[in-house]
């Protein structure tokens, strides 16, 4: 099975003497009746073996687990996440590369590209995710301390390095990096933590609280509304953007959204949103081709933002 699975594919097949030379390298002596009992087992048992009928009769396996498509999708996936270290990624892409046989996994190498990418330095991601799993498993609180960065590489703790007790519900992906949604108990509502910066986990005695509040939460509809991420008062907004942002607000808040054209050049969009410093960054980004119309008072926290930051670029005379 290792034999057909490592060594053939649909472009490359083995014959019944190769076969039999092959298990003899290895010290496994077989005749051929002994092979085709083999195989027929193995088809059995759900291995896909065809047979590939030429000058000689040559086998391979056809379909598998994962389609080559899918494993090049995996790779893509791995490289482009932040949260993995370039030497885990390596490791991790390896490993996905034995999904397919040798001959399809030389193709792939020509897509690795990690080296040079932006990731992190912390290894621990890895041990952090399982225990995590294994607290939302066993519906238990966590507590851990908190990293946060530094001048010079140092390494500081929030909270002064004091430990941080939540009950974990759920992982997800975001700009590029991990978090954890966990409900705090003494905030009495659902944070996020980048799992990256999480320092010894360890397992309560204490179930988990929070389950009614994490049960209103809709994990399809939770990235579009917190950019990043980033904690913020949820609320209903009257957006109006540029003609060509159609494509862009969908893709950022789902076709279900309420959209109406008002002229030729513009829509507005209702959309519901965590207001937070990475929400009025995005809509920055826009390049003036979006405007809050409503609340008044996150259309008034957008210009008191945007005064804040022209003041650092006034011209005091300074060479």
């Amino acid at each position: 099975m290792r034999l057909l699975l490592e060594e053939t594919d649909e472009a490359h097949s083995l014959s019944m003497e190769q076969i039999l030379a092959r298990l003899n390298l290895a010290g496994i002596e077989a005749e051929r009746k002994t092979i085709y009992a083999d195989m027929a087992a193995l088809r059995e048992h759900g291995l896909d073996i065809n047979a590939q009928r030429g000058k000689t009769i040559g086998y391979f396996i056809g379909q598998r687990d994962l389609e080559l498509v899918e494993v090049k999708l995996l790779i893509d996936t791995v490289q482009a996440s932040r949260f993995l270290t370039e030497r885990k990624s390596r490791a991790l892409i390896n490993k996905i590369g034995k999904l397919c046989s040798k001959h399809e996994a030389k193709s792939l190498g020509r897509q690795v590209y990690v080296t040079g990418r932006i990731k992190n330095m912390n290894e621990s991601i890895y041990f952090n995710v399982d225990a995590l799993h294994n607290a939302i498993t066993k519906d238990r609180q966590i507590t851990f301390r908190y990293l946060t960065h530094a001048l010079a590489g140092k390494k500081h703790y929030r909270r002064d390095g004091a430990k941080y007790q939540a009950s974990p519900f759920a992982l997800t992906c975001d700009s590029e990096n991990y978090y954890l949604i966990a409900y705090d108990s003494g905030a009495g509502q659902l944070k996020h933590y980048r799992v990256d910066k999480m320092e010894s986990i360890a397992l309560c005695d204490e179930k988990r609280e929070g389950k009614a509040q994490f049960g209103l939460v809709d994990m399809a509809r939770h990235a579009s509304r917190n950019f990043s991420m980033y904690g913020g008062e949820e609320k209903q907004l009257t957006v109006r953007f540029s003609a060509h942002l159609l494509g862009t607000v969908i893709d950022r808040f789902g076709p279900g959204i309420p959209i109406e054209q008002t002229d030729e050049g513009h829509f507005t969009a209702q959309v519901r949103v965590a207001v937070s410093p990475p929400f009025f960054g995005w809509l920055f980004s826009l390049d003036g081709d979006a405007q809050i119309l409503e609340p008044d008072d996150v259309a008034a926290l957008m210009r008191e933002k945007l005064s804040q930051t022209s003041a650092l670029y006034v011209d005091n005379g300074a060479k």
